[in-house]
């Protein structure tokens, strides 16, 4: 939490030191060419090495502000993902299930995790925005301040350091800007599925002592309504049911099959007797507490659920329940201020400030028949079917409910996020070279109050489910109020304000007192404190003055950079007593530092040659210390070759680490229960070849019966034994900017990246089958982990959390082609821009555990990895007015586990979800010279993928609009 006097300090100190926003990279001075004429050096991310985009070794895209704005949308996560390399895992949509992801946006490049891909802003770490991890949250960017966003594939680490295992995103700000600009935007829906989004902000600069330095402002108000997933059309509680035609899981007939409302019968918001069956057959309540009988289902899909063609109002529809997009309000402040101490020294800092209040939806508490209704005694239950109930020999039947009259378990978190930016840049001689160099110093604290609204006290409402008509007054009360109403070895099961039980009338919607309704609900409130301090230098020059090869001097940067990380999450005592039906989660605390030196150099070695026009070498080498997981090392080669000017040849190798978060390395370990099937049972042994011999090694005899249907004590969380995840990536490339036509360019790259000692959280299960799947013997590191019993021989204890056990490997192939031209060529107004970016993924692998490579979990042509997506975007400018039209395709895709052993297209039917193809018009006006609109509509032909996915890679609203003014003076 931030105070007002927080903020008011925080916003003075920008102000009073006079600093202004730092860059992606050090200051570079100018070269002159041979007719003495300045060339400017063009900074891209990819190196700290100042070079223009297409002479980088590594392939590099950029958007740029005008390509955002076409979006229509103010969260950068989730423009970023409609880029074929980065996949939707963890946008706003994607994390619409999680309580302490709600709201928040982040990137997942080349889907490897969005641990895997390193954001900066300005070249410099971001505060993260989850708690225990470095993601940081793209949404806390104002898409207005940003001048371009700048994507790097694989092998990063060596110039920017952990976490740029798949690659960096580079946001880089406006800066320097003068003179005054409002925007507003909103958008919504066409087709009334309820959208709405709204965006308010100013930015205002000017020049300070006569133009040394600079001073800017903005503030910024959004806004995005929630949409249930009620709203969307094409949701109607698809899932699967078994075909009664199917035989057998090879006579090609599907074994499952896709329909429309399949839901439970077994549970329902008014209550249901016999959930699971009984004499006295199963019985639903209307909201009134009437009883019914429940429907039958047509179709089975599991034990709990069935297909209800016609529907089913007393059934249980997940959908009613939760939110396809959270509702979010957000304001931001930031400023950056600049002032050029001499002409060798600039003082600089950037502030920023935002709060972000987040509602989203999650099913509200339930019992599913872990309780029951006493039938002699229950002071609410309905007499007739009370007398049915007992005629049939039933004392007591199993309940059910949903308990909407609770109110849904809401995520309401508040989350507010502060970041400074500080430090000198400039230049100095020393002989006759110029050095450039960079000192800065972060500070980012994230702060985020999250409750979980209306959960259920489970003791306390089994007393006050408890009920009995008190003979002292003749009204209904907890039989724990009622001494007559106890026997001997009664216990008041109540674990809360026992003696203030209120009886709850449990039949229908509604139907229980305000006062029941609160003594057996309660909120949860977790605390999380993120926090990240950084202090960094770097220093570059070139040998001009005492080395230069042919084809130029060499330039090189070095540098440093310490950083502390700590992330705190606290849960009300509550909570943490274990009386609700949340995770009894203690408290958690993590925190560690990193001391990094790095260096990085480009060797020109030959140019302006026949057959060589230009060869450039370059290198990165980066040594990191971190305190929790010791020395780790990062380095990269890259080589830039053109034989002639037109075409060119590149490619980078190197190798990348992750250190492990702060969840994965510091996360409590607390006692849980699971269930795990003892692989080692009669029933189980021979599922794997090297079981039955490794049973046997661990002294487990033949035939053994395991005692496996109860659970088994868990101990899960944090691994302080961790180390870096380290990685290898390569890319290669071809370049083709033909001179005959100007501003044409076509690049195609190849790009593989093998993860190993991947981080992963490995399951119970897991490791029992993994301690004897071992080929040559049991496994002795997970055999360590699993406790069994000397004499029974059953499971006891399972250690379980995260190992440096996996592996990841993904290759493929990305192309650009961008073709800009002036139609008076052809005697026409206007001029045309095409660019065309695509991606072919040749391999996504997942291992859980490397050293079993005979389980690979192949995701390529799956549901969110499609193998072939592109984006076409065709601009035609007149003068004031661009029109744009953007093409965006998905491949087909299929939702059964396409690895091998995995599934097959007969497992259900339909198994795939159509290639799609949707497309966006966008327009922009310049009415005056101070004054521009622009609008468009999305997904023009409102094109929507079945209900049967929800994947957030999908764009599930359909047809929606968008309008936006900007004023400028």
């Amino acid at each position: 939490m931030f105070p007002n006097s927080k903020l008011t300090r925080s916003i003075r100190l920008a102000i009073s030191v006079s600093l202004v926003t730092s860059l992606a990279i050090p200051v570079f001075a100018e070269e002159n060419d041979e007719n003495g004429d300045n060339i400017e050096k063009i900074a891209v991310t990819g190196s700290r090495i100042a070079k223009a985009e297409l002479t980088q070794p590594a392939p590099i895209v950029t958007l740029d502000s005008e390509e955002l704005a076409k979006f229509g949308n103010s969260d950068l996560g989730s423009i970023l993902a409609e880029l074929p390399a980065i996949g939707a895992t963890n946008t706003i949509i994607g994390n619409n299930n999680s309580n302490e992801s709600a709201g928040i946006s982040s990137a997942d490049l080349r889907r490897l995790g969005a641990n895997r891909t390193l954001v900066l802003v300005n070249g410099k770490r971001h505060v993260a925005g989850e708690p225990g991890s470095s993601q940081v949250d793209l949404s806390t960017i104002p898409a207005s301040l940003i001048s371009r966003v700048e994507i790097v594939t694989g092998g990063a680490s060596a110039i920017y350091g952990s976490d740029a295992v798949s690659g960096v995103i580079n946001i880089i700000l406006k800066d320097n800007y003068e003179g005054f600009e409002f925007n507003a935007r909103t958008a919504g829906s066409t087709e009334s599925v309820g959208t709405q989004e709204h965006s308010f902000d100013i930015l205002g600069g000017a020049s300070i002592a006569d133009g040394r330095g600079n001073i800017t402002f903005f503030a910024g108000y959004d806004r995005t309504k929630e949409v249930l997933s009620t709203d969307i059309r094409q949701f109607d509680g698809w899932g699967t049911i078994i075909n009664p035609d199917s035989e057998t899981e090879t006579d090609g007939i599907p074994d499952r099959l896709r329909v429309p409302k399949v839901y439970s019968e077994l549970i329902s918001s008014t209550g249901i007797i016999n959930a699971f069956g009984g004499p006295g057959g199963r019985w639903v309540f209307d909201n009134a507490g009437n009883p019914l009988r429940q429907v039958e289902r047509v179709g089975t899909n599991s034990f709990a659920f069935g297909s209800f063609p016609d529907g089913c109002d007393t059934c249980f529809d997940g959908e009613s329940y939760e939110n396809y997009i959270p509702g979010v309000e957000r304001v931001t402040v930031s400023s950056s201020l600049n002032f050029d101490l001499n002409d060798n020294i600039e003082l600089y800092s950037e502030f920023k400030f935002v709060r972000s209040d987040i509602k989203q939806q999650f099913q509200p508490s339930f019992r599913f028949g872990n309780v029951s209704v006493n039938v002699n005694d229950n002071a609410f239950l309905d007499e007739g079917l009370r007398t049915t109930l007992q005629d049939a020999g039933q004392e007591t039947a199993v309940f059910a409910k949903f308990f909407d009259e609770l109110g849904n378990r809401s995520a309401s978190n508040t989350r507010e996020l502060f970041r400074y930016v500080g430090g000198f840049k400039g230049g100095f001689d020393l002989s006759e070279t110029t050095l450039d160099y960079d000192l800065y110093y972060i500070y980012g604290e994230t702060s985020n109050e999250r409750k979980t609204l209306n959960d259920l006290i489970p003791d306390n409402f089994v007393a006050a489910l408890d009920s009995v008509i008190d003979p002292a007054t003749g009204l209904a009360a907890c039989r724990s109020q009622v001494p007559s109403a106890q026997g001997d070895d009664y216990t008041d099961p109540a674990s809360v304000n026992g003696s203030d039980c209120v009886a709850y009338n449990p039949f229908g919607l509604g139907q229980s007192s305000e006062e029941a309704r609160d003594w057996i609900s309660a909120d949860v409130t977790r605390e999380d404190k993120i926090t990240q301090q950084v202090i960094g230098g770097t220093i570059s020059g070139d040998s001009e003055e005492f080395l230069e090869l042919q084809g130029g001097p060499l330039a090189m940067v070095v540098g440093f950079e310490y950083r502390e990380e700590s992330s705190a999450s606290i849960t009300d005592e509550f909570t943490k007593a274990g009386f609700l039906t949340n995770a009894a989660t203690p408290d958690s605390f993590g925190e560690y530092d990193v001391t990094e030196y790095f260096v990085e150099v480009n060797v020109p070695l030959i140019k302006d040659l026949a057959f060589a026009h230009e060869l450039t070498v370059d290198g990165a080498y980066r040594t990191a210390d971190y305190s929790h997981a010791g020395k780790a090392e990062a380095w990269k080669v890259g080589m830039f070759y053109a034989p002639i000017e037109q075409v060119s040849v590149r490619g980078t190798y190197g190798s990348a680490v992750r250190a492990p978060n702060i969840s994965e390395a510091f996360s409590p370990r607390s006692p849980g229960f699971g269930r795990v099937a003892d692989p080692c049972d009669a029933d189980n042994i021979n599922d794997d070849p090297d079981r039955v011999a490794n049973c046997a090694a661990l002294g487990i005899p033949s035939g053994f019966q395991a005692n496996d249907n109860v659970s088994v004590d868990i101990i899960s969380g944090g691994n302080s034994e961790l180390k870096a995840e380290t990685s290898t990536s390569f890319t290669g490339g071809l370049v083709w900017t033909p001179t005959f036509v100007d501003e044409l360019s076509f690049t195609l790259d190849y790009y593989d990246i093998e993860i190993e000692d991947a981080i992963i959280e490995v399951t119970a299960q897991s490791i029992a089958d993994n301690c004897v799947d071992a080929t040559g013997g049991p496994d002795d590191d997970f055999c360590s982990a699993v406790d069994r019993d000397p004499i029974t021989h059953d499971v006891s204890l399972v250690r379980s959390g995260f190992l440096n056990a996996a592996a990841l490997n993904t290759r493929g192939l990305e192309f650009q082609a961008a073709y800009n031209f002036d139609l008076a060529t052809f005697n026409l107004p206007g001029e045309l821009k095409f660019n065309l970016l695509g991606n072919q993924l040749l391999e996504l692998e997942r291992l859980e555990f490397q050293n079993r490579p005979d389980e690979i979990n192949d995701e390529k042509g799956e549901v969110g990895d499609p193998e072939l997506q592109f984006r076409l975007a065709i601009d035609y400018q007149l003068e004031d007015l661009n029109l744009s039209w953007a093409t965006r395709y998905i491949d087909r895709v299929v939702t059964y586990d396409v690895s091998v052993n995995g599934g097959s297209p007969e497992d259900l039917e339909p198994g795939y979800i159509s290639s799609m193809t949707t497309h966006d018009l966008t327009a922009t006006y310049h009415i005056t010279d101070n004054v521009m609109i622009n609008g468009g509509v999305r997904n023009l032909f409102d094109t929507l993928p079945p209900g049967y996915t929800n994947d957030a890679l999908y764009d599930l609203v359909g047809r929606k609009a968008f309008i936006g003014i900007k004023v400028s003076m």
